[in-house]
């Protein structure tokens, strides 16, 4: 076997292994078992030391240990290896929620969904962080988005037509109301809603507005 080959075979073992290591270690994460996990974690970041996914898996379980800071700088690696990470920058703006730097969650939480519209959790978060700041444009927009994509996501829809109530749209949040209850006619939060906003329509025009 030339020198060639026998490189070839090595990297396709190496790949291998660190794809094991790594889905070991989402596996041990899952399950709570920090130790094992951050083991597979850090043998998979040796196999192959220019992959971000390690980095997000041990940025991951310090988050859920508290360890705020290790877990940035994990999550920062990450991004530096992968500037296209969404994980790496969903887990920056978690660490900055859970420290209260909701600016810098802002920020983070918006990049994320730049590279990735369809995750709800990042979603979530940025409603959050959303009602905390009282700005709620962008949410509108990555919320619009994905409901492009999950057009009968009933919990989604409920966040918009509120946000959309709270911006003062209330012909908008009527339509998507609607909808809901078409979908879930046992639907009381939204039916309530409806009615808030039915309220509000006839106050304006009895207003002349």
């Amino acid at each position: 076997m030339n020198k060639k080959n026998k490189d070839v075979i090595e990297q396709e073992t190496d790949s291998k292994k660190y794809q094991e290591m790594q889905k070991l270690g989402d596996s041990y994460t899952a399950l709570g078992d920090y130790n094992q996990a951050q083991k597979c974690y850090e043998k998979a970041a040796s196999l192959n030391p220019d992959e971000a996914d390690p980095y997000v898996g041990l940025g991951i379980i310090d988050f859920q240990q508290d360890l705020l800071d290790n877990a940035e700088i994990a999550f920062r690696v990450a991004c530096r290896l992968d500037p296209n990470s969404s994980r790496a920058y969903a887990g920056l703006a978690m660490v900055a929620q859970k420290k209260g730097d909701y600016d810098k969650a802002f920020e983070m939480y918006l990049k994320c969904l730049e590279l990735n519209t369809d995750n709800l959790n990042v979603l979530l978060g940025l409603f959050q962080i959303s009602c905390k700041m009282g700005s709620f444009g962008k949410i509108i927009h990555y919320l619009q988005v994905y409901l492009d994509m999950h057009p009968q996501d009933s919990s989604v829809m409920f966040s918009l037509a509120a946000l959309y109530v709270k911006e003062g749209r209330l012909e908008q949040a009527k339509k998507l109301l609607g909808d809901i209850l078409t979908l879930d006619r046992e639907n009381t939060d939204a039916a309530n809603l409806l009615e808030e906003v039915n309220h509000c329509l006839a106050q304006k025009q009895q207003a002349g507005v």
